[in-house]
């Protein structure tokens, strides 16, 4: 049997390199005579560009500023011609001192997403790909215009460049929906700042349709990354899933036509899982052509109705499997490679494996 592993990151936990890898190895462990094949994914947020560049190669390295001011180095890729670049590599979570605050959810800023589009254009880069995903500012692109000199500058230095907002986020940038109020508090945002921020940015918003003349602040995608959907947008920038970037990038469709069975994953599968992120896309892509998909994932908060109509043959949870959230992170690799060889040996090759519910580590 053909087993295509093929998982997101696991948030700040493990990159999906890391969680392929450690995935490959338990069920290689379990099923030996299977053929695995790594294929790491992104939607666009942490880890795009390490999954881009393992198959374009092109891999650099720029020194820009991250979220609170303090340079960091940024990965981001250029092959034939265009560029893509993670906006996580300059304002993700992990780039804070520690765990997000009310403080760091206003003062955390994009000026280095705009620094790397500035790289990419000094080296000639034709087209640029943003991808949108793990931020840990709300200041809508704010940042990165004024590292590009300007909403003025920024579209005269992006003229004639293919620019494209990759996200597989559909929310606005402002509202009950938008940037800061769904995102707002996972960024450390209290009610109170959460105001803040939506003042800031419904400012900003008038700003951005007074220079590009239309409401960017309503469009899909638009909340992406803090807003920076918004400003990319603002800029002229077309808007493309980020999950379907990767799968053109890495030849997905023939990975999918040669598997018999998918193996994904990622930190949280939910309800926010099924709009169009990578897991769900991954999971339709495959179900068109017969193949079904087994999610592991570090904890899981679907039920097996939800799991199945959205075409996924199961799902499990790093977490039950250890026996708690904390369990599962204080060796996350070892528990994920546990966890997929216990569910290796219980495949069946039907629908689904022979065990759908839940599993517990020995």
């Amino acid at each position: 049997m053909r087993v295509l592993i093929a998982p997101d990151s696991f948030g700040e936990t493990l990159t999906a390199v890391e969680a392929a890898e450690a995935m490959a190895a338990g069920w290689s462990g379990a099923r030996p005579d299977d053929i695995v094949v790594l294929a790491p994914q992104s939607d666009g947020g942490p880890g795009f560009a390490d999954v881009i560049s393992a198959t374009t190669g092109g891999m650099r390295t720029s020194r820009v500023a991250g979220p609170l001011g303090r340079p960091t180095e940024a990965r981001w890729v250029l092959a034939d011609g265009a560029a893509y670049i993670e906006s996580a590599q300059a304002v993700g979570l992990g780039l804070l001192d520690g765990p997000p605050t009310r403080t760091t959810s206003l003062e955390a800023h994009s000026r280095g997403v705009g620094e790397l589009i500035g790289a990419a254009l000094d080296a000639g880069a034709r087209k640029v790909v943003v991808g949108l995903g793990g931020s840990c500012c709300t200041d809508g692109g704010r940042g990165m215009i004024a590292a590009l000199g300007g909403l003025d500058r920024s579209r005269e230095r992006l003229r004639g460049v293919a620019l494209v907002a990759a996200t597989d986020v559909e929310h606005p940038l402002l509202g009950e929906h938008g940037a800061a109020w769904v995102f707002g508090p996972q960024k450390g945002a209290d009610p109170s700042t959460i105001e803040i921020l939506e003042q800031r940015n419904a400012a900003w918003a008038d700003e951005l349709e007074r220079v590009c003349g239309r409401p960017v602040a309503e469009l899909p995608g638009a909340g992406a990354a803090g807003g920076l959907g918004a400003a990319l947008l603002a800029l002229g920038a077309a808007r493309a899933s980020g999950a379907e970037v990767v799968a053109a990038c890495t030849g997905q469709a023939g990975q999918l036509a040669e598997a018999d069975l998918v193996v994904t994953g990622e930190g949280r599968f939910d309800h926010q899982s099924l709009r169009g992120k990578l897991v769900t896309s991954l999971a339709a892509a495959a179900r068109r052509r017969g193949v079904p998909t087994v999610v592991l994932a570090g904890q899981v908060a679907l039920d097996r109705d939800t799991t199945r109509g959205a075409g996924i043959a199961a799902a499990f949870s790093v977490a039950e499997f250890a026996g708690s959230v904390e369990r599962a992170m204080a060796d996350a690799p070892g528990r994920l490679e546990a966890l997929t060889s216990c569910v290796a040996d219980g495949w069946r090759g039907g629908p689904g494996p022979a065990r759908s519910g839940p599993i517990h580590e020995e």
